[in-house]
């Protein structure tokens, strides 16, 4: 703040002085938001003298206004028409990254140039071009006014705004302190008022003028000094610089602010320009109000994961020690990786992986040891599977205490092993995470989740798929259910397991009784999952939309899963099973036509990253899958996605549906086609035995496609589609959908 600096007792600059007027600018422009500037002949190359100044009054959010004199550079010249114009890269510089805001400031090329036109294009500097009305001279101004949005420092120079103003002539600068005396609050005042006048365009002295009026100073040749000095070139300007840094005093006020970038470099930051979202602050702050505890019920795409950080990162700028401490944990391998993606975006530094693919124990050891006699910063990231190790246990109680606790995917809290090691848990910071936290999906992983973050519905943050899209954080999509009937050889097996499975239900419970159940319930869903009509549905699908749109481009295939996962830290899609049916479906999807390029997305695949780049290019069309695409991969271009995979998991659908909703900006909406079986029994309602069996799980298929439909733009496809579905189990659509939107 600009009150806090050690200033001299005059208040005055001179060159050879205590502090020189180029140290005044320094010391402002790393103090300040905002510069205005009421100036005769201005140079950009005064901004390249400064440019450690002005990398951190920019980084920190400041704005420039510039009155200045029609001569000016031809280069300066074309930066300000291109600027006014909008006529730049918006790639080519950003904003929230110092070290590459110093280095484009202090080269004064051809890139510097363009990131002037860039700050002109974005409002950071804004320029107003001014004559006397009706006279013959020019603006001659030499003054101007800092302000940190609490005080103003006012000063009065007598060198011009270039580099040979500052670097190179003998020069004083007279500074006025708005909250020292009456004298100098009126100068203050005076000063801001005149320059508002002139720089709203309302001063009846001033001629406003474009940059077409402007005289270009191309060559030395005029006898006016002041022009000389804007013609200066890339190399003189070096020489002046280095000659400058010969001044101890001046060097030593330039090393004092490579010093304070070098500390911001480091710090953690939020990692995209526009900061945070409303609701991720919003979500901090009820995180706050609730103890520090509590859920994020989130759509998948809505961010959890930054919402979550950002936390962090609030707390971080909050404590005393400016030190992190956080344990995240994730399902998989590949979510550990992800987390430690985004977290190194953040600018975190201490982060750490703890997996049975690393080596851990030793560095972290150390690490928790060093946390009890010094503070420390770190971000561990574990798997359920490693947190519940003993090896990893063993440390957990030298956590510091007011280390953050982030659950991903927090239903898994309720595994056995998992909520035992929970019960005397001493972290008290807790964020748990769920992209489907309702009851209907998980009874008894939603109610240990609500227990441990001490939060239930509609929980601490809620952001649901319904917001998401209404407030375009997540595209519109269609929603296309297919009914896919059973082979002969299928459905005689299916039925059998049925009546199996309906005489078994009568019997009293015993432990036999339900463990023969369930063996018989996966079979018979084996027999749905794999059912071999879903391939030419797919293969129908396809064509259908090369029919309608000629490509295949931006495609999803999810297909069958020939074995059931479990939820562990190695997902492994290369079974021999899972591998002969991905292979069965890419090749069906290649013979559409020669010019499909279909791709399998597997786990372990080490040119992963490639084939999600080409596929989001439009080089690969189709991407074939199982469990791979559903966790740490975020592609916003995919349009269409087609869902094969009958595991009877809501939670994988929801999760599955948000990846495909990812907004992009040549994506209108998405188009999702479901493969839901349907064995077609052939019997008369109530003339079976497991007619009710069969109505049941009729129904539960039909409360997933009704939470898929009512949310898309043909929710009419759906009734029509299920029609006689319903009509022979008794059902309604509707009805299923009232009971879903009240739960």
């Amino acid at each position: 703040m600009l009150k806090q600096i050690n200033w001299p007792s005059n208040r005055t600059f001179r060159s050879g002085d205590e502090i020189e007027p180029i140290q005044f600018y320094l010391n402002c422009l790393c103090n300040s938001k905002h510069l205005d500037l009421l100036l005769g002949y201005f140079s950009s190359g005064a901004v390249n003298i400064l440019a450690l100044g002005f990398a951190k009054f920019l980084y920190s959010g400041g704005k420039v206004r510039m009155v200045i004199n029609n001569v000016l550079s031809e280069k300066d010249k074309e930066a300000i028409e291109k600027g006014q114009a909008g006529v730049v890269d918006n790639k080519i510089i950003d904003i929230n990254n110092i070290k590459e805001l110093k280095r484009s400031l202090n080269d004064y090329g051809h890139h510097f140039f363009e990131c002037l036109a860039w700050l002109i294009a974005n409002n950071k500097i804004s320029i107003k071009i001014i004559k006397p009305k009706n006279r013959d001279g020019i603006s001659h101004y030499k003054s101007g006014m800092f302000s940190d949005e609490l005080d103003s420092i006012g000063f009065k120079a007598s060198c011009n705004f270039t580099a040979f103003g500052l670097a190179e002539n003998l020069e004083e600068l007279d500074s006025f302190f708005e909250w020292e005396d009456n004298r100098s609050s009126q100068w203050v005042n005076s000063q801001n008022k005149y320059f508002q006048e002139i720089f709203s365009g309302s001063a009846s002295f001033v001629q406003y003028l474009t940059t077409e009026n402007v005289i270009v100073a191309i060559t030395k040749e005029f006898l006016n000094k002041d022009i000389n000095e804007l013609v200066i070139q890339e190399k003189e300007l070096l020489e002046r610089k280095a000659k400058l840094l010969g001044n101890k005093k001046v060097r030593s006020a330039f090393e004092k602010v490579i010093i304070e970038i070098e500390e911001i470099i480091r710090e953690p930051r939020f990692p995209y320009p526009e900061g945070a979202r409303d609701y991720q602050n919003e979500a901090y702050k009820k995180w706050v109000s609730n103890g520090q505890k509590g859920i994020f019920a989130m759509a998948t795409g809505t961010g959890k994961t930054i919402t979550s950080l950002n936390c962090v990162l609030k707390e971080y700028k909050k404590s005393n020690d400016k030190h992190y401490r956080v344990l995240i944990l994730v399902p998989t391998i590949t979510l550990v990786d992800q987390w430690e993606k985004e977290a190194r975006s953040f600018n975190f530094k201490e982060v750490f992986k703890v997996t049975s693919k690393v080596s851990w124990e030793h560095e972290i050891t150390t690490l928790l040891s060093t946390s009890k006699r010094i503070p420390v910063s770190f971000i561990l990231i574990t798997t359920y599977s490693s947190f519940i190790k003993q090896k990893f246990q063993s440390l957990v109680d030298n956590l510091p205490s007011d280390t953050i606790f982030i659950a991903d995917e927090g239903h898994n809290l309720a595994s056995p092993k998992v909520s035992s090691l929970l019960k005397n848990f001493s972290l008290n910071k807790r964020i748990g995470l769920s992209a489907t936290p309702k009851r209907i999906y998980d009874v008894e992983g939603t109610e240990k989740m609500e227990e441990f973050f001490s939060d239930k519905e509609p929980y601490t943050y809620s952001f649901s798929m319904e917001r998401a899209i209404r407030e375009g954080v997540l595209c519109e999509y269609k929603y296309f259910p297919k009914i896919i009937e059973l082979m002969e050889d299928e459905l005689e097996g299916y039925i059998q397991l049925s009546d199996r499975l309906a005489k078994l239900y009568k019997y009293k419970k015993s432990d036999d009784n339900t463990r023969l159940i369930e063996m018989l319930l996966l079979e018979r869903k084996r027999i749905i999952h794999k059912a071999k009509n879903k391939l030419p549905a797919v293969v129908k699908i396809l064509k259908d939309q090369i029919s309608e749109k000629g490509n295949l481009k931006y495609t999803f295939v999810y297909v069958p899963e020939g074995e059931a996962f479990e939820i562990n830290e190695n997902v492994e899609e290369r079974l021999e099973e899972n591998i002969k049916i991905i292979n069965q479906y890419t090749r069906a999807i290649g013979r559409i036509d020669d010019k499909i390029l279909v791709n399998e997305f597997i786990s372990g695949m080490k040119n992963r990253d490639e084939i999600l780049d080409q596929f989001q290019e439009g080089h690969i069309d189709v991407i074939a899958s199982m469990k791979c695409l559903d966790e740490g991969v975020d592609i916003p271009r995919a349009e269409t996605a087609i869902f094969c995979s009958s595991t009877g998991n809501p939670r994988q659908f929801i999760q599955r549906r948000g990846r495909i909703l990812r907004k992009h900006k040549d994506k209108r909406f998405a188009s999702i086609h479901d493969l839901i079986v349907i064995p077609k029994l052939n019997k008369e309602s109530g003339d079976t035995e497991n007619y009710n069996l069969e109505r049941s799980l009729v129904r539960t298929e039909l409360e997933r496609v009704m939470y898929f439909a009512s949310l898309s733009k043909n929710p009419y496809y759906t009734e029509d589609t299920f029609s006689e579905v319903c009509k022979k189990y008794n059902l309604n659509i509707y009805n299923i959908q009232k009971e879903l939107a009240s739960i």
